[in-house]
């Protein structure tokens, strides 16, 4: 039997695309192992899927002035320590890394004792974590045609991302039960990640009248940021969060409107699902949405509507666009060929193992 590691954390992005290859490494009958950091996200994900977890010490390499910055390479110094002793103990065939910080030790660790690694990166441009794991990769998968140009051309593959194979058996009964909504009226829905998105947020509900003529709307707020003075209007629905009914709310809708995480907006992409990307801004990150959702602009997915410009006026015309145009995307969606990423993926775990 063969054995693979998975490993990646810090957010869900780093860890569902591991969740996605599960059935498929679970039915060639592969052992199946995870290393992340001991407190992250990820632990409570991957215990969920009754997968052994190990857990070992994470620093982050920050761009930022921050006392942490002076202790955390010890973190990592240790995380390093850790990761080796557990490839030793394991003895893997193969490690699959979906980036994060605390996957640099375990891609280092693997690549000390020769064990071959598979790297996959989300973003159009590589994150640090994997700039610092490249070295060490035998393959490196990606998402973006763009991202080829940043990776070791015999290295990298354009593959997509790997998606949860639930979220396209989702039912649309069951959605119109959960919201009450009419069977004959369009649905939007709004979304902004787990922890939501401000500007969002307040772009739907200031225009909610006007969405309301022609839409019935789907709000993922984010945690803490319902608004009680909008639980009964009729057509609208808000969720602070939404994990096992989500497959059913994206049967429902007809359109998107959403941040441009990588994962995100590659699950919306194999769904077919007409969006109005509204990237977070470079000045709250690295920019890496704003290139994801340039990418899906040119190649024909999705509209994009830069925070800077969003107002009720733009966030309302950009809807109506979507919508007189949505056949035409969701034509070009069925085209693209990074929607196999799980097959492709597999291809390349197996061929590491020969």
């Amino acid at each position: 039997m063969k054995h693979i590691i998975l490993t990646g954390g810090g957010t869900a992005g780093h860890v569902t695309p591991n969740i996605a290859l599960l059935p498929r490494l679970r039915s060639a009958g592969y052992d199946i192992s995870y290393i992340g950091s001991r407190d992250g996200i990820e632990k409570k994900l991957i215990e969920a899927q009754n997968i052994p977890y190990y857990g070992i010490s994470s620093g982050k390499l920050r761009r930022y002035f921050d006392w942490k910055n002076f202790t955390d390479p010890f973190r990592v110094i240790k995380g390093f320590s850790e990761a080796s002793a557990l490839m030793k103990s394991l003895k893997p065939d193969v490690v699959f890394s979906k980036g994060g910080f605390v996957s640099v030790p375990v891609v280092m660790a693997a690549g000390r004792r020769h064990i071959p690694v598979i790297c996959h990166e989300s973003d159009l441009t590589p994150g640090l974590a994997n700039k610092l794991s490249m070295p060490g990769a035998t393959k490196i998968c990606c998402n973006f045609p763009e991202t080829m140009e940043h990776l070791p051309k015999e290295k990298a593959v354009l593959t997509g991302c790997p998606i949860r194979r639930e979220l396209m058996n989702g039912k649309r009964a069951a959605a119109l039960t959960l919201t009450g909504f009419l069977p004959g009226k369009p649905v939007l829905l709004a979304m902004g990640g787990s922890l939501g998105a401000a500007a969002i947020n307040q772009a739907v509900r200031e225009s909610l009248p006007e969405l309301l003529e022609n839409w019935q709307v789907i709000h993922l707020c984010g945690k803490g940021k319902l608004d009680q003075s909008l639980q009964h209007i009729k057509g609208y629905v808000q969720y602070e969060y939404i994990q096992k009914e989500l497959p059913d709310l994206f049967a429902l809708c007809d359109i998107v409107v959403s941040r441009a995480g990588a994962n995100a907006i590659c699950e919306l992409l194999a769904l077919r699902k007409p969006t109005l990307l509204i990237p977070l801004t470079a000045k709250a990150s690295r920019g890496d949405q704003l290139l994801n959702a340039r990418s899906f602009e040119r190649q024909g997915f999705s509209m994009v509507l830069e925070e800077e410009n969003l107002n009720k006026e733009t966030f309302l015309h950009a809807v109506t666009d979507l919508s007189e145009h949505r056949k035409d995307y969701i034509e070009t969606m069925k085209k693209c060929p990074q929607t196999n990423a799980i097959d492709t993926i597999f291809s390349l775990i197996e061929n590491a193992t020969r």
